[in-house]
């Protein structure tokens, strides 16, 4: 009921203004309206090429609804907890409907311009089955590759022709839907060159002829419309990074995180991305990834200073300073940051106190049961592997008594669980970028790896050469 109340009031705010003679002015108007259901926060965030435009709290209903006056055509962002873009141009009037607990799946558009967002995330959902292949596919020759991915192209240009077909759309929205196609496509492309160049480590990789990296001669380096459009920008992401990779393939393995494949990467966004704003957005997201993986604090500063002088957005370079500032403090030799953690019994302890002999440190949420019971599991693994550690759980949640039920329910020791008193500071802190992240500090709490992986395999190498030495 409400869905429909909000699109009536939008649709005749809409056709009223547009066709009343005083108010042309309001023809430059779009609005957002939506209903979330199962909500995370008590707000939503609407934002527009990397500014947020508003923060706009829900009603007692959990609906929204906000009026954006002089609306520039193209990809806007709303978000709540998980970010979706939308397409908006004056008089559009797009309700938005979610349940958070299956965001993809439920999100669904009405309204003016609802056809248009509707129809990209249908492009979107097609992509994402193409993805679930594409490790099948890695195997294919480049000519039967190729093949397969015409097809793919021929089917959504299809569908985008009988869209157009049926519906009046704006030259804006035809140029973000085709180059959705296009760059959804390209990126799969980059993604099977680098598939293949990481194969050649051990001399099994598939030659690939000159002819397939001819769709390389059309891409648009600086795209203004697209530079925040997610098929864009991936596809900017994994060619830069097969680029890179040919830079020093005869020296290393393809390894993103490294410091000479982003020492390459940074130089050629600065020669190849025309876009000043699309520019500052690689590098950074560039550097951000590197520094959050980075192990060598002498390589850390060389990054810093290289994307210093590339970057000309000064919030980007104070974030960027700050992480790097952070990631030093995280260099194996320091001492661990002493966070305050809250017990099951909901006092407070300093993180030292808790470290008592080598431990290892790992990160959970209750917002996934799946990761939260493997990543316990994999814990008790280690721990029974090696008993001179002690492994400790802090749950990154902001929900004591859930979290205390949840530790409780499942019978996790509460010697070994915590949760962060604050995240927002532990999460700069102790850099907690992604929950498969551990650390691993010895009995004095100086830290052995600021950066590791429980769940990978050469975690146990590890393990045992800190106990060796």
């Amino acid at each position: 009921m409400i869905k429909k109340i909000l699109f009536l009031f939008l649709t005749v705010t809409i056709f009223i203004s547009c066709n009343d003679a005083s108010k042309k002015s309001e023809c430059g108007v779009s609005w957002i309206g939506g209903k979330i259901v199962n909500p995370k926060l008590d707000y939503v965030v609407i934002s527009h090429n990397r500014n947020v435009i508003d923060t706009v709290a829900l009603d007692s209903t959990d609906s929204f609804i906000y009026k954006i006056e002089n609306t520039d055509p193209g990809i806007y962002f709303f978000s709540h907890y998980e970010y979706q873009a939308l397409f908006l141009e004056p008089g559009d009037s797009v309700m938005i409907y979610v349940n958070t607990i299956e965001f993809d799946e439920s999100l669904s558009f009405s309204g003016r311009g609802a056809e248009k967002n509707n129809f990209l995330m249908e492009l979107y959902l097609l992509n994402e089955d193409v993805d679930d292949n594409m490790l099948a596919y890695y195997n294919d020759g480049p000519e039967e590759f190729q093949a397969k991915m015409d097809s793919v192209s021929s089917a959504r240009h299809r569908l985008f022709d009988d869209f157009s077909n049926k519906t009046k759309a704006s030259k804006a929205f035809k140029e973000i839907a085709k180059a959705s196609i296009m760059y959804g496509i390209y990126s799969k492309k980059e993604l099977y060159i680098s598939a293949n160049s990481k194969k050649k480590v051990y001399d099994e990789s598939i030659e690939i002829p000159e002819s397939f990296y001819s769709f390389r001669d059309s891409i648009d380096f600086g795209n203004e419309a697209l530079r925040n459009y997610y098929p864009y920008f991936r596809f900017l992401g994994n060619h830069l990074d097969n680029l890179a990779y040919d830079q020093y393939k005869k020296e290393a393995p393809f390894d993103r995180f490294s410091f000479i494949h982003n020492k390459h990467k940074i130089r050629i966004i600065d020669s190849l991305i025309t876009n000043t704003s699309l520019r500052n957005t690689l590098s950074r997201n560039s550097v951000v990834r590197y520094l959050l993986n980075g192990k060598n604090v002498e390589e850390e500063m060389q990054m810093l200073e290289a994307f210093k002088k590339l970057n000309t957005d000064s919030s980007d370079i104070a974030e960027v300073e700050k992480l790097a500032s952070a990631t030093i403090k995280l260099a194996p030799g320091n001492i661990i940051p002493n966070v305050a953690l809250v017990t099951t019994d909901n006092t407070m302890k300093d993180l030292h106190t808790i470290i008592k002999k080598p431990t290892v440190l790992f990160f959970w949420s209750g917002e996934s049961i799946k990761h939260y019971r493997n990543i316990h599991t994999r814990a008790a693994e280690l721990r029974e592997k090696y008993p001179e550690y002690q492994f400790v759980g802090i749950n990154i949640d902001k929900h004591f008594k859930k979290w205390r039920r949840i530790v409780g329910n499942a019978g996790y020791n509460d010697q070994f669980e915590f949760q962060f008193e604050s995240f927002a500071d532990a999460e700069m802190r102790l850099l907690v970028n992604y929950v498969n992240k551990s650390i691993i500090v010895d009995k004095d709490h100086k830290i052995l790896d600021g950066n590791s992986n429980i769940f990978s395999t050469s975690i146990e190498e590890q393990l045992l050469g800190y106990l060796n030495k």
